[in-house]
Order: structure tokens, then C-alpha cells, then sequence
């Protein structure tokens, strides 16, 4: 079977954003056993996404609607909940130094590979090693990893370079899976994994490109977070494709167009709408004008923030599937403060007088790159900027060449659509000088002080403060140009529930629900 080559991380979620399933992604170590209530259901709940997983390999996952696969064959140190808080996963507790430099985690004891082998600190800590030296998409996640040690069986200790405050949350994810040392290396791995997770894949009712079927384990530890005995993933790429096979029955669970939530609804489905899984923004990169001068000047970036009728783009382009932003941050995580969308109101005159004021009374041109994501957003992005006097070209970038050519310093602008994340993640994402939405490396004293001190505590509560003065920062030096949420409009079969609430982002089977399943 044939493999298609990798995509980027940021891709792939935002193709989900656009257009079918739920996407992506510090506590006390605190919790149930149990991240879903208790389930005899047998039933097969049957899901579609729009592309291939590129490996199933744990060096090699991909995050967004990927996840739904490999994520229910491996186990993760963390899990997140449908509330978005991280839970004991593999790891039953954890505890930091008081340097927030040495993460200490205790696994719970009982858990088997598939194949039978001990799960043990052993193969947690080969796992990490190989994620953190191998390149792929969870290699960067890692970097702030000093070295991992299992002095015990059951006990894993992680030492950092520097402390990082959104390492908890990678441990829920793709960064924190736990492979079988004995096959993970292997060339197999890619197609037939072996994880420790709640199911296995069933090679023979495989097709690798087309479905997927997974089989639940009687022996799990977490059974009761999973009521469906089966889980087939199907790979549909047409979203009309997609709503003609749920309403054939191929499929019972899915995202549908807005337009069409009344049909479904009238047919029987359960439907259930949630408000922000993804954010549409410009990213103002080139904050030094290096390539761009313009864009070195905040007066610049806060005009261009100003360009944007937001409430009208959520009406025209998403038809109300969404909501206006200012900010990137998720509207449900702690980082996310609402007064902050009063920033910036639409107001091209003003804009023009700043633009002026900067010394660009007749505007400025821009080449943007002209990407999958940013395609149905263009002409009216276009029309906004014109209006202020920034004249746009597009310049077409191929899927596959999308994280190099955003890397490359070359755009100092671009339009990207990306799926929503916890808080941590999102600082480390759009604000560390390494973060991979942060292409040109920006710095600055104020902003390193706040990042430092959201890394250093250990206490969410109290981190939350330091989140939220670095999202203030951001707006209000307008390092981006947010503009809009996605939302998203499940459609799930009768005895199905769709349990998330856009609190999680992470593409989990832990988001549904059976009929004879508590919601909540």
C-alpha cells in the first residue's frame, strides 16, 4: 500500500477548519480514571476525513483529522477532555521542580502493547527519544527537552533546557504517544502500528487511502471512555461527498455545511453547532520590515488592522458559521480576553490617515502567497486592503510547498487559516521567537519578560494572567491581523452525540458519545 507524502501540521488542520471535523487540541494531576462515562454500547461509529494519514509511525503523526486514527492506537502520557483540561493519561500523576525545569511523571501500572508486552517507563522514555531526534512533526514540539530518564519502572523524569509552559499540553498530543521500542523503528510502523491505546487496527478490513477500521481492546484501562466497539475512517475529499455519505448511511458522524444543518436536522440527525474551531489571519511576519518596510512600523500594522468589516466577513463568507475576531487565542481557553476585539474597528478612513502618518499616503503593493486555505478568502481580503490603499498580488504556492515557502522569509504577509489550540500552545505557536507562525523570529524584551513567566508557572490559574498580557501585547502591537473564528456544524446519527464544545480542539474519539452515555 502506498503512502502518501507528509503534509505540514498547520495544513492539515486548517483543511479541517474549513471543512469537515473537529480539530486539534497546566493541571494538577487530578481527575477521574475516567475521561467518558460508563457505555455497553456496541456500536461502530463511523467517521470520514479529507486525506490520507501520512504515517502512522509515532515520529510521523500528523495532528487534525489524522489524529482520529492514531490517536486511538496509542496511548498519550496526558489526555485532554472535552472541557479542554488535561487529565491522567499513561501517566496517572505528575509533578515540576520549583525551577519548572525537571517534569517527574508516575505511570499507571497494568498497561500492555497490543501485543501483549509491558508498557514501562523504558518505552516511554525511547519514545520521547526518538520523537525529540527524529525529524518530523513532533521533533520541534520537543525541543525545549534536555533528556529523558526512567529510574523506575513506573517512573519517567524529563529535564528541560528551559522551562516551557506548553509542554503538558504536547504531552496529550502527538509529541506524547508511547510506541512499542520493538517495531516503532521499523518501516512496518508506518501502516502497522503497535500502541498501548484503546484500539488496534484491523489490517485486514484496512484499505490504506480509503478506510480505516479499529477495533476497541476488552483489556483497556480507559474502556469506558470509548462506548464504540468499532471505528471506521473513511477518506472522503469532497465535503459534498462527505454529507451524501452520511445521509447514504456510509458514515454516521460528521461536519456538514451551514446551509445545510435544517435538512439534516429534519431528517432525523442530531445537530450541534460550535462557534470557533479555527481562526483566519494575516500574519504581519515581517515586523522589522526587512522584507517589506511598511510593515516595520506599527502604525502600518494597526491600519491594516482597521481595514476589516470582521462582522461582515462572518456573514458573507462563512454565513454566519463563526464569529469576528481581533485575537488569536481560543475564545475558550484562559488566555482569551473579549475587550480585546474593541481594538481595532473597521474604519477605512482612519486607516488611510495612519498610513499617511507612516509616511505611505498612496499606499504600498505586497506580494502574498496564494495558498489552499487562504483561496476562498482572497478577493474579499483583497478588496479590504485596496480599499486602505494596499494593492495585493497573489502569488500561487502548490499544497506541498506551503510550510517551506511560509518559512522562507520570503512573504512578509499571508493569509493562513489555523485550528485552535490550547492557550500554551497558542504563545508558543505565535509568540516564542521559534514558534512556527512566528517566520520572521520577532522579538522583543516586554514580550520575552511575559512569555518567561508563563513558562516558569506551573499553576494554571495563575498562568492564566501572563497569557493574557501576551495575547494584549500581540493585539496591541499588531503583530497579527485576526479576522474571523470558523465554527463548525456536527451532524451526528441517532444514538450518536457529538460531546465537544470547541473547548478541545484535538480530533478524539473521546468526543462522542453512545445513547446509553452520559453527556457532558
Amino acid at each position: 500500500m502506498r503512502i502518501r507524502h507528509p503534509h505540514s501540521r498547520s495544513h492539515t488542520r486548517a483543511l479541517a477548519a474549513l471543512g469537515v471535523a473537529a480539530l486539534v487540541f497546566t493541571s494538577s494531576a487530578c481527575g477521574s480514571e475516567s475521561t467518558g462515562a460508563s457505555s455497553s454500547s456496541g456500536a461502530t461509529l463511523a467517521l470520514s476525513i479529507f486525506g490520507t494519514p501520512n504515517s502512522l509511525a509515532p515520529t510521523q503523526l500528523l495532528e487534525g483529522q489524522q489524529t482520529y486514527v492514531w490517536d486511538s492506537i496509542y496511548d498519550t502520557l496526558l489526555i485532554q477532555d472535552n472541557k479542554g483540561e488535561l487529565r491522567p493519561g499513561a501517566a496517572k500523576s505528575w509533578r515540576y521542580s520549583g525551577d519548572a525545569r525537571t517534569l517527574t511523571l508516575t505511570l499507571r501500572t497494568g498497561m500492555k502493547f497490543s501485543t501483549g508486552t509491558p508498557v514501562d517507563a523504558a518505552a516511554v522514555r525511547t519514545t520521547l527519544e526518538r520523537i525529540r531526534t527524529t525529524p518530523g512533526p513532533s521533533q520541534g514540539v520537543l525541543a525545549s527537552v534536555a533528556s529523558v530518564e526512567a529510574p523506575g519502572a513506573t517512573t519517567v523524569v524529563i529535564k528541560l533546557k528551559q522551562p516551557d509552559g506548553s509542554l503538558l499540553t504536547s504531552l496529550s498530543t502527538a509529541a506524547g504517544v508511547i510506541g512499542d521500542p520493538k517495531t516503532m523503528n521499523s518501516k512496518s510502523a508506518a501502516l502497522n502500528p503497535v500502541g498501548s491505546g484503546p484500539y488496534t487496527l484491523d489490517k485486514g478490513a484496512t484499505v490504506n487511502g480509503s478506510v480505516y477500521v479499529l477495533k476497541r481492546r476488552d483489556d483497556y484501562w480507559n474502556k469506558k471512555a470509548y462506548p464504540f466497539r468499532t471505528v471506521k475512517v473513511r477518506v472522503i475529499s469532497d465535503q459534498t461527498a462527505m454529507a451524501n455519505a452520511l445521509k447514504a448511511g456510509e458514515t454516521n458522524a460528521g461536519t456538514v455545511d451551514v446551509a445545510q444543518v435544517s435538512t439534516f436536522k429534519s431528517t432525523g440527525f442530531e445537530t450541534k453547532h460550535v462557534q470557533a474551531t479555527a481562526v483566519a489571519t494575516l500574519v504581519l511576519g515581517d515586523r522589522s520590515g526587512d522584507v517589506l518596510k511598511p510593515l516595520g512600523d506599527l502604525r502600518v500594522r494597526k491600519a491594516i488592522n482597521m481595514a476589516f468589516d470582521r462582522a461582515k466577513m462572518v456573514k458573507r463568507l462563512l454565513r454566519g458559521s463563526g464569529r469576528p475576531t481581533g485575537q488569536i487565542f481560543n475564545p475558550k481557553g484562559p488566555g482569551h480576553a473579549p475587550a480585546l476585539d474593541q481594538t481595532y474597528a473597521y474604519d477605512p478612513a482612519a486607516a488611510k490617515r495612519l498610513l499617511a502618518e507612516a509616511g505611505y499616503p498612496n499606499g504600498f503593493s505586497v506580494t502574498m502567497p496564494s495558498l489552499v486555505v487562504s483561496k476562498p478568502f482572497e478577493p474579499t481580503f483583497t478588496q479590504a486592503l485596496a480599499d486602505i490603499g494596499i494593492k495585493v498580488t497573489w502569488q500561487p504556492v502548490p499544497a506541498q510547498q506551503s510550510v517551506s515557502a511560509l518559512a522562507s522569509k520570503k512573504y512578509p504577509m499571508f493569509l493562513i487559516v489555523d485550528g485552535l489550540n490550547t492557550t500554551p500552545i497558542e504563545a508558543r505557536n505565535f509568540y516564542s521567537p521559534t514558534g512556527y507562525r512566528n517566520v520572521f523570529n520577532s522579538t522583543d524584551p516586554e514580550l520575552a519578560k511575559l512569555l518567561d513567566r508563563a513558562n516558569r508557572e506551573v499553576d494554571p490559574a495563575k498562568a492564566a494572567d501572563s497569557y493574557q498580557a501576551i495575547n494584549k501585547f500581540g493585539v496591541e502591537n499588531a503583530w497579527y491581523g485576526p479576522v474571523f473564528y470558523i465554527g463548525s456544524d456536527w451532524a451526528t446519527k441517532k444514538g450518536i452525540t457529538y460531546l465537544g464544545d470547541g473547548s478541545s480542539t484535538m480530533a478524539t474519539i473521546r468526543q462522542f458519545g453512545a445513547a446509553d452515555q452520559a453527556r457532558g
